[in-house]
């Protein structure tokens, strides 16, 4: 890539960063009501994507061979204990990959 060809890219990336940030206000500006179903959305899309970040998660563990999924289960377990514990969903999210990749790399060797 060419210096100009790198500012390009660069420029066009920052472009539609910022272009799907404002859209949102745009679309819904503030003196405005949020139609009912982009709330419904708001509510119920968060739970869907985390369902299926858990089915992603879990979709190539093989419990018939190895450890029999055991790392995975064990964090998964942790992260679930500890959002119910604590309610922070970073929190418990940082902490689970923390100790999968420990239990991974240290543990289940």
């Amino acid at each position: 890539m060419t210096f100009n060809e790198q500012l390009i890219t660069i420029g066009m990336g920052i472009l539609g960063v910022q272009l799907f940030r404002w859209l949102p206000f745009w679309i819904f500006p503030a003196n405005r009501p949020i139609p009912e179903y982009i709330r419904y959305l708001g509510k119920v899309l968060p739970a869907a994507m985390f369902g299926m970040l858990i089915i992603y998660c879990y979709k190539n563990v093989d419990i018939t061979s190895g450890y029999h999924g055991a790392p995975d289960f064990i964090a998964g377990a942790v992260v679930l204990g500890l959002h119910f514990w604590k309610k922070n969903m970073f929190l418990s999210m940082a902490v689970g990959t923390l100790l999968y990749m420990v239990l991974v790399q240290n543990v289940f060797v």
